[in-house]
C-alpha cells in the first residue's frame, strides 16, 4: 500500500545490514525478462537478453546502463513477491473516511472457521478487482475492512493452499505461484505474517500443474 511505508535490507552475513533502495517500474520490468536463479553477489551484472543492437545504441546515447545488477534484480522481486503474495487477514487494517489505511488496533484475529476460508485473507496492496466489481456485490462489503482484493479470486484457481498445524492451532497459507512463500495466522490472536524462503523464482509453470 502506498500509504504504508516499508523498507528492505539485504545482508551477505546476516549480522551487517544495508538499506535496499526503493524499486521502480523499470527495475521490475527488466528483472521479469532474467531467467535463472540468483548468485548471491549483489554486484553481479546480468545482461539484458531484451536489448537488440539498435535499442542498446539509444541507451548508451542516454547515459543508460546495458546491464542488470543483481541488487536492482533483488529488490523488483522483493516487489514483485510483495505485490502477488504479501497478504494479511481480514480487519488487521482499516480504511479511514478519509482514504488513508492504518493499523487497526481493536484487530483481535480471525475466528477459526473464518481463518481456513481464503476469502478471509486480504492482498496488501493496491486493489485491482475491486475496482471491476458490481454496485450490487460492492453491496455487501464494508468499506472499512472490504477495500482489498481478497485471495479467493486469484488466478489460477488453487494458487494457494489452506492448512493447520500445531494441532488446529496455526493456519498456515502457502503460495504455489511463488514458491516458498508461507503465511501464519493463529486464530483468535494479532498474531500473524509471512515469510519467503525460495529461489526467487515465480512458478510459471503452475496452470498446467494444477
Amino acid at each position: 500500500m502506498d500509504s504504508i511505508k516499508m523498507s528492505m535490507a539485504n545482508s551477505l552475513n546476516c549480522v551487517e545490514w544495508s538499506l535496499l533502495p526503493p524499486a521502480t517500474k523499470e527495475m521490475v520490468a527488466q528483472a521479469e525478462q532474467l531467467k535463472g536463479r540468483f548468485q548471491g553477489d549483489p554486484s553481479f551484472e546480468y545482461e539484458n537478453p531484451e536489448i537488440n543492437a539498435e535499442d542498446a545504441e539509444g541507451l548508451i546515447e542516454d547515459g543508460k546502463e546495458l546491464v542488470i545488477k543483481e541488487e536492482a534484480r533483488l529488490v523488483a522481486t522483493i516487489e514483485q513477491i510483495d505485490r502477488a503474495v504479501g497478504i494479511i487477514p481480514r480487519g488487521a487494517f482499516v480504511k479511514t473516511p478519509l482514504g488513508s489505511v492504518q493499523e487497526n488496533r481493536n484487530f483481535e484475529g480471525l475466528s477459526l472457521t473464518e481463518a481456513k476460508k481464503l476469502s478471509s485473507y486480504f492482498h496488501f496492496t493496491e486493489p485491482v478487482n475491486l475496482k471491476n466489481k458490481t454496485l450490487l456485490e460492492k453491496a455487501d462489503l464494508d468499506p472499512s475492512t472490504d477495500f482489498l482484493d481478497s485471495l479467493e479470486h486469484d488466478i489460477p484457481q488453487g494458487s494457494w493452499t489452506v492448512q493447520l498445524e500445531k494441532g488446529g492451532t496455526v493456519v498456515v497459507l502457502r503460495s504455489l505461484l511463488w514458491l516458498g512463500l508461507t503465511f501464519y495466522h493463529v486464530p483468535m490472536t494479532k498474531q500473524y505474517g509471512y515469510v519467503y524462503f525460495g529461489t526467487g523464482e515465480k512458478n510459471l509453470d503452475l496452470p498446467f500443474m494444477l
